[in-house]
């Protein structure tokens, strides 16, 4: 169903890029928190929740080759510790989402007051975590990234019979992605197939920080996502993620794309009245081709039409209404 709840909401996905530092994760908040704030945009900023002592086989805990296992592993905190970063996104002013990859994870979302959730593109088919994530009644948004149309249309119908606040991500899954890889024209197919459903953009980019959430704006997408990152204490920062700056060029470009496209395109724009008079002033007027007595009927013959329109004059407006009304 189409929400409020959605529109125009920018989602500022944390992941794991506190590296498991307490400190390090409530910079990152404050840092992003004062961009969202100077910028007046409305903002979440997303964490990722996993229950990792059983999210992880106790037979592959110790395993080096997969890289999954060993970047959850490294990057864990106590839920003491994410209990206090959902605190502070609150603190900050911005709205507190979680991607939970388990069933516990959902009920520490609901335990600490997570107002949003999120479904991660890799998570679209996993029917056990869906069910429990929509048993909070909780609003949603599902990225697409790599699903099949079966897949999204299952999802769609599956929140839609359940009265669900639910928004729906256009989203490849490359990290980072290159422009042409974007595929935005995909947010027009989703439009069309879902009308009744937020359309957003997960994007994950790293050229620049403008064109795309320009054009996805105005093809309709109105909730936005990025990674986000800080430059601090010297860790490499992954060229997909937005650093503050950065941010701040997002939310300004998102800000142009507003004032470019003005209002709504579901009823015909009402000109002003600058405009109006602009146009009034290349209206031709009628003029008689020669003296004509008073009374006289004109018809075409009569007249020619030319610039300026002089003020109490009939134009070429008012002399075809009457002309094809006698025409009739």
């Amino acid at each position: 169903m189409t929400s409020d709840l959605f529109e125009n909401l920018f989602v500022l996905e944390l992941a794991n890029n506190h590296w498991g530092k307490l400190e390090r994760g409530l910079k990152i908040i404050r840092d992003f928190g004062q961009v969202v704030r100077f910028n007046g945009v409305r903002a979440s900023i997303k964490l990722q929740f996993r229950d990792v002592d059983s999210f992880i086989h106790k037979d592959f805990r110790h395993r080096t080759d997969i890289r999954y296992i060993g970047k959850t592993l490294a990057t864990q905190l106590p839920w003491d510790s994410l209990r206090t970063m959902v605190e502070e996104v609150r603190r900050s002013g911005m709205i507190t989402m979680v991607t939970p990859f388990d069933e516990v994870s959902v009920d520490k979302c609901v335990e600490f007051g997570v107002e949003y959730l999120k479904i991660a593109s890799s998570d679209i088919k996993d029917w056990f975590l869906i069910e429990k994530i929509a048993s909070t009644r909780k609003p949603v948004i599902a990225s697409s990234g790599g699903s099949s149309l079966e897949d999204i249309d299952n999802l769609v119908k599956f929140f839609a019979n359940r009265n669900i606040p639910f928004a729906l991500n256009h989203c490849v899954s490359l990290y980072p992605s290159e422009d042409s890889d974007l595929e935005l024209n995909q947010i027009d197919f989703l439009k069309r197939r879902y009308p009744n459903l937020t359309i957003g953009f997960s994007t994950h980019e790293y050229h620049d920080w403008s064109s795309s959430v320009m054009m996805a704006y105005a093809k309709g997408a109105r909730t936005f996502e990025r990674h986000i990152d800080i430059d601090y204490e010297g860790v490499p920062v992954s060229s997909y993620c937005t650093l503050p700056e950065q941010a701040d060029t997002w939310f300004k470009a998102f800000k142009k794309a507003q004032e470019m496209c003005g209002g709504g395109a579901s009823e015909k724009r009402v000109p002003p009245e600058r405009e109006v008079e602009y146009l009034d002033a290349l209206v031709r007027g009628v003029y008689a081709k020669r003296d004509l007595p008073a009374g006289h009927k004109l018809t075409d013959d009569d007249v020619y039409l030319a610039v300026p329109l002089q003020k109490g004059q009939i134009s070429c407006r008012e002399f075809m209404r009457v002309s094809r009304s006698r025409r009739r």
